[in-house]
């Protein structure tokens, strides 16, 4: 038989399952079990939440790499190339990793039916196992409780914060998706909410399950400096903390939750003050906040809900530009589009709005603009009919004093980093 390329492997797997989401552990565990892995030879710190979970994995990664650990993590979406969802010791798997741990998937799981994530979660696990690692990163891909990286009990969880999204799934309150990302906490295990005001049902879920829980501004706090900040507990005080490279006020909270979380398992992990220090401002994480270097001022995020983007609307207000904010703006169909729009609404001069080619969940780009008439936006708004042609029009009208902001969906930002630099 002619052997797979990776791209081989990502068609074949799509086709696997009738339906592209099927939340249920009962898959996965089978397929754990065939392949003994149910019970990770490394220790394992989960990541839940509606936002700031790609940015908690990648300062949980960085501090415990700088604290001499080998570390695994698994996040998703990718945004140009699926090795970018597993790295071991801070390197993106290569194609015959993958091709291989696919092949191992492929042979355990027998008639086992599994989705696209489920199969890539257990690859990631089966890669991890094999490449000797001290500590995973494991982020959440949707809700918790049911989500394929649940199948394995985490050492620690961390739930960042609870938004509105994915509700078909999880629920339409914050109670009801709460009690979704809470899934993840386990009996006698270290539980932490970094969301300085969680719904109720976070809580309880840990008290149900037996979890040791921490919440934050109860069990651990936060306090901004005016040369850093300050991360206290009741086991002490990590003072003159760096702010993360990670932009935006928001990240404080972010860090905060992992370094509650890794003081919870000091002693199966022990990282120092100054491996702390290294950690947060080495931290990396493509789409948040990111500036390409250059003028016009070219942000790049990856917020695709109204919480997210409100949160990109306060750093945008923090770093006001002399010109104007020119928004290139697309989103998935099933999102709250209005709401989002809405968020940057007295920040954004015009808009280039598009749609999103890479995939048919996008909504069109006449979507996005009647979705901008319902938020009450009355700037001008511009429609292409996908997103890098969006992305030029903006550059080539912006002068240096301007700002473009590229925001609304990992697509989005995939579709601009993937763009030769020239055209950056």
């Amino acid at each position: 038989m002619k052997t797979r390329t990776l791209s081989d492997w990502l068609a074949w797997i799509e086709t696997l399952h009738p339906r592209k989401i099927e939340l249920g552990l009962e898959r996965v565990h089978a397929v754990l079990d065939r392949m003994r892995l149910r019970q990770p030879p490394f220790r394992v710190l989960t990541v839940a939440g509606t936002n700031g979970k790609g940015s908690t994995v990648a300062m949980a990664e960085a501090i415990l790499r700088a604290a001499g650990y080998r570390v695994g993590t698994y996040t998703s979406p990718h945004l140009i190339k699926y090795n970018e969802r597993v790295r071991v010791n801070g390197a993106d798997a290569t194609d015959e990793a993958l091709c291989a741990a696919f092949e191992r998937i492929e042979v355990a799981r027998g008639e086992i039916p599994l989705t696209y994530f489920e199969f890539g979660t257990l690859a990631a696990l089966d890669q991890f196992s094999r490449s000797n690692i001290d500590a995973a990163v494991l982020e959440v891909g949707l809700g918790g409780r049911l989500d394929a990286v649940n199948a394995v009990d985490a050492d620690a969880a961390i739930v960042t914060s609870i938004g509105i999204d994915h509700v078909q799934w999880l629920g339409d309150t914050r109670e009801a998706i709460g009690r979704e990302k809470a899934g993840v906490f386990r009996k006698d295990r270290p539980a932490v909410c970094a969301d300085p005001n969680p719904p109720a049902s976070i809580a309880e879920v840990a008290q149900t399950v037996g979890a040791r829980f921490y919440q934050r501004d109860r069990d651990f706090f936060m306090e901004r400096t005016d040369s850093g900040w300050t991360f206290r507990s009741s086991n002490g005080v990590r003072a003159g903390l760096p702010h993360p490279s990670l932009r935006g006020d928001y990240q404080l909270d972010n860090a905060a939750g992992v370094l509650m979380a890794l003081e919870a398992v000091s002693g199966k992990l022990p990282v120092s003050q100054q491996q702390v220090r290294e950690g947060l401002v080495s931290a990396m994480a493509a789409g948040r906040f990111q500036v390409l270097p250059g003028l016009p001022l070219r942000v790049l995020d990856v917020a695709h809900n109204p919480d997210a983007v409100r949160r990109l609307a306060v750093t945008l207000k923090q770093q006001p530009v002399a010109g104007r904010t020119l928004a290139v703006f697309g989103m998935l169909r099933d999102k709250d589009i209005a709401g989002a729009a809405h968020a940057m609404r007295d920040i954004v001069d015009a808009w280039y709005v598009t749609a999103l080619d890479s995939t048919e969940r996008g909504a069109t780009a006449e979507e996005v603009a009647q979705a901008l008439a319902v938020a009450g936006i009355d700037k001008p708004v511009t429609k292409f009919t996908d997103v890098r042609a969006a992305y030029a029009a903006a550059r080539a009208v912006a002068t240096p004093a301007d700002r473009i902001v590229v925001f609304g969906s990992f697509y989005m930002v995939g579709d601009i980093l993937s763009l030769p630099s020239q055209a950056l």
